[in-house]
């Protein structure tokens, strides 16, 4: 075998054939969850000033310092491929003049971000996302609609053994003394710290409660506690958080080791994990509130909380589960010709059924009767409308039912009323 010229690049995939119905039964799913919440569509460029993501995502984060495509444009411009959606979102905000309408803003979003991480199953340097905001509002009700929308969405897609993790990370009244007893308490552990733990402590203490180095893992469990370190406001809305989900019945579990991976969350901070195919890497939702990133990013203090969800990862445990979406639409008539005045009235007829909303394929080339009639069948299609030159002269077509392979001559006039009627 010749060896291939191009291969797609590492950590990029190719959603092919029937993997496409997956996407295609997520994105619908998605649609429905997003008309009956409410949420409007935004679409922001993959392509960012690399400040953006910096200052809002943060520097201490592996996203900015590992992970981000980064490169100089002609005009001496540096520019970053998304690696994530909310701030590229934010900065939409506050340049449209989206503060204007009334409050609270909820958009979603979906399409590719690009993160340079280690190759690995559900994790791609290229994946795509379905990202939800609600802007505009401090109200603990509106974190409940937030993750409701999520559930909801995983519900309708059929997944099971859904959990939700549910944390806070305080604001900036009260974060900064625990992130002093966090530092405070890890330091006593510096000397046995994995390299990348150290750099933690130094850069960003809260990272380490989310590390995977198995060196550490041990020592958190008698960590701090963000929810002992809470101030009364940040209390009183988790309070409130978890007595609004109660009331949606979404049951969920405190999670003290769960902060997320990005600087600007504050307050809230959720994951939904959901049992499959991917072993520990079982999230397919995380998210939280960011009340002061549009203030950090130039706009003017727009509290505001979101999430994002991987569709490869969704794809994956709903194959994991054995949920099967539907299958696409088989065409209902497929029409074969023999002669070339055949031909172009087969290409008229083949348009006019699609016009009528009927879906029809057709033959091409010059293949026998029999090699069409096979086509028709692997298309799995009702039935098969023949056209010849006989037909042509008669101004008849030969419509042949595949399954019961009972055929019958049909008028031109008379085609569209007569598949549409054998389509019941």
């Amino acid at each position: 075998m010749a060896k291939l010229l191009y291969q797609r690049v590492t950590g990029m995939q190719d959603v092919l054939g029937d993997d496409q119905r997956y996407w295609r039964f997520v994105l619908e799913r998605a649609q429905r969850t997003m008309d009956l919440f409410g949420f409007e569509r935004i679409d922001t460029p993959i392509l960012e000033q690399a400040a953006l993501f910096q200052r809002g995502v943060g520097q201490g984060t592996d996203i900015v310092e590992k992970e981000m495509y980064v490169f100089e444009d002609r005009d001496g411009d540096m520019l970053a491929l998304r690696p994530e959606f909310t701030a590229g979102v934010m900065r939409a905000y506050i340049q449209n003049g989206l503060h204007t309408q009334p409050p609270p803003l909820k958009l979603w979003a979906t399409g590719p971000l690009f993160r340079h991480e280690r190759n690995q199953k559900g994790r791609y340097r290229q994946h795509s996302q379905l990202n939800l905001e609600i802007l505009g509002e401090t109200d603990p009700a509106v974190d409940a609609e937030l993750i409701g929308a999520a559930w909801f969405l995983f519900s309708d897609l059929g997944l099971t053994g859904l959990k939700l993790h549910l944390n806070s990370t305080g604001c900036p009244v009260c974060k900064p003394a625990y992130v002093q007893k966090l530092t405070d308490y890890f330091r006593q552990y510096e000397s046995i710290l994995p390299e990348d733990d150290k750099r933690r402590l130094q850069q960003n203490p809260l990272r380490i409660l989310d590390t995977k180095e198995e060196a550490t893992r041990p020592l958190l469990d008698d960590a701090p506690q963000f929810v002992d370190h809470l101030c009364a406001d940040c209390a009183d809305h988790l309070g409130k958080l978890r007595t609004y989900l109660e009331a949606r019945r979404i049951p969920y579990k405190i999670d003290h080791k769960l902060v997320r991976g990005l600087d600007y969350y504050t307050k809230t901070v959720f994951e939904i994990k959901a049992p499959g195919s991917l072993g520990a890497q079982d999230v397919i939702c995380g998210g939280g509130r960011y009340d002061g990133l549009i203030e950090t990013l130039g706009g003017r203090p727009t509290p505001g909380i979101g999430f994002g969800s991987g569709i490869e990862r969704i794809v994956l445990t709903l194959k994991a589960q054995n949920i099967e979406p539907p299958r696409r639409v088989n065409p209902l008539a497929f029409v074969a010709y023999l002669g070339e005045a055949a031909k172009v009235e087969a290409i008229r007829l083949t348009a006019q059924l699609r016009d009528a909303g009927i879906p029809a394929q057709m033959s091409f080339g010059d293949r026998s009767l029999k090699a069409q009639l096979k086509s028709a069948n692997r298309s799995r299609a009702k039935f098969a409308i023949i056209i010849g030159e006989e037909e042509l002269a008669r101004e008849v077509v030969t419509i042949r039912n595949l399954e019961t392979k009972e055929q019958q001559d049909i008028p031109f006039p008379e085609i569209i009323l007569h598949v549409t009627r054998g389509a019941d």
